[in-house]
């Protein structure tokens, strides 16, 4: 979806097929596969924890020369009957003659490996293109196509199949994949891909019908091998399925009745567990309490501390993965980012809600302990989320100190939704 997807039958990407079908994995026993996030669009509008918009032209068409001018109106994409709805529109708007919407989760969830999937009902028309696809959560300091790209489906015009294919550097703009078997792309079905260290196959209905080797980064596949963040989108023209005509039927709607991801248990990663864009609450193992913003505070620099667990929105933090496989952890309540007070290096240097601004005193590594709970570490100072002086009583500060694995510094974390 970034560049035009002319099949050209290129030297090198023959190349590079023959040796992925060469060194195909072999076969290995199912992945124990759990569910680790969804959305199943089931609320009154567009979450916006998980995903954002996309607004414009891309200046160039998004690389494809594409036709739309993608906005957040609700007459573009909106909650619809348990459904998202992406809708095409024919119209004159921000200097083009159609409208659509493109929605990512970029810097909300992003995923390393495990079953993607989404049940997707599709229009036909010539000119339309929708998709559901991937890019590396890396994209904004690498590029395209040094990001890499997973389209895990792609429709064109009249077509009865999707396509399936991958798109990387290797000395240069790289790409594979290929269609699938014919049938009703206008029916719902259930469009996903199986990631794994070694592979990434692609299926409609839980059939299968293509596969890519990136075992041991073959072919300079390392893109595959780090978090990636999804999109859902619907294009109009470009240089794939080129542009509509009189038989182009406006409004076009895609509707997407769920997107899930899940992942293998085992896991191999300490913090694999922890749901990017997941909704948590965190016990402290000392004191039984919940990290707690003081008086449900919503302006920045309020305190953090520990409160007995009450459900309320003061204690909930939604985590999400950054870029650089750190951590932030934003409170439902407030919209601000737990921070360390004056990106402070010190112990006893205090912990609190500030702005979300990326800053590497709102940056959290999460790591697993031995005995299942968790440490919080700043990368600033190399010190962990801790209660002072070890307390217990209701209202005790929370602050950063040395990291020396007393049940100060173990939380529990447990995922609400």
């Amino acid at each position: 979806m970034i560049l035009a997807r002319q099949r050209e039958k290129w030297l090198v990407l023959l190349l590079m097929t023959a040796l992925m079908a060469m060194l195909l994995p072999v076969p290995k026993a199912e992945a124990a596969y759990q569910l680790v996030w969804s959305d199943e669009f089931n609320g009154p509008s567009i979450n916006t924890n998980y995903w954002t918009f996309e607004i414009g032209t891309g200046s160039n068409g998004w690389g494809n020369n594409e036709l739309q001018y993608y906005t957040s109106r609700p007459e573009n994409a909106r909650i619809e009957n348990g459904n998202l709805v992406i809708e095409a529109r024919r119209e004159s708007y921000g200097g083009m003659n159609y409208t659509s919407a493109r929605l990512k989760t970029q810097g909300k969830v992003n995923f390393k490996y495990g079953r993607i999937e989404a049940r997707i009902k599709l229009p036909k028309g010539q000119g339309l293109w929708p998709a559901f696809w991937t890019l590396g959560e890396d994209i904004a300091t690498v590029g395209w196509p040094r990001s890499g790209e997973i389209d895990i489906m792609e429709h064109v015009n009249n077509e009865d199949v999707t396509h399936g294919y991958m798109h990387w550097d290797a000395g240069g703009h790289a790409s594979y994949g290929g269609s699938s078997f014919a049938f009703d792309v206008t029916q719902y079905h259930v469009y996903s891909i199986e990631w794994t260290p070694s592979y990434i196959k692609w299926f409609v209905d839980g059939v299968q019908f293509w596969e890519a080797n990136i075992q041991n980064n073959i072919n300079s596949t390392e893109e595959f091998h780090k978090p990636h963040f999804l999109l859902l989108n619907m294009a109009v023209g470009g240089n794939w399925p080129g542009s509509p005509d009189a038989s182009t039927p406006f409004p076009a709607k895609m509707y997407v009745d769920y997107v899930r991801v899940y992942q293998d248990v085992g896991g191999s990663n300490p913090s694999d567990d922890i749901v990017s864009g997941g909704t948590y609450k965190l016990i402290n193992v000392n004191s039984g309490k919940a990290l707690d913003v003081a008086g449900a505070g919503t302006t920045p620099g309020t305190n953090v501390q520990i409160w007995t667990d009450n459900g309320t929105g003061a204690q909930r933090w939604t985590i999400y993965r950054n870029a650089d496989g750190t951590y932030k952890l934003i409170n439902t309540n407030s919209a601000l980012a737990l921070d360390v007070a004056g990106a402070g290096t010190a112990d006893g240097t205090n912990v609190q809600v500030a702005t979300d601004t990326g800053h590497a005193a709102q940056k959290w590594n999460i790591i697993k302990n031995p005995d299942g709970t968790y440490k919080l570490i700043n990368p600033n100072s190399g010190k962990a989320l801790d209660v002072a002086s070890a307390g217990t009583a209701d209202g005790t500060n929370v602050q950063i100190w040395t990291d020396n694995g007393t049940g100060a510094q173990k939380w529990q974390l447990i995922r609400l939704y």
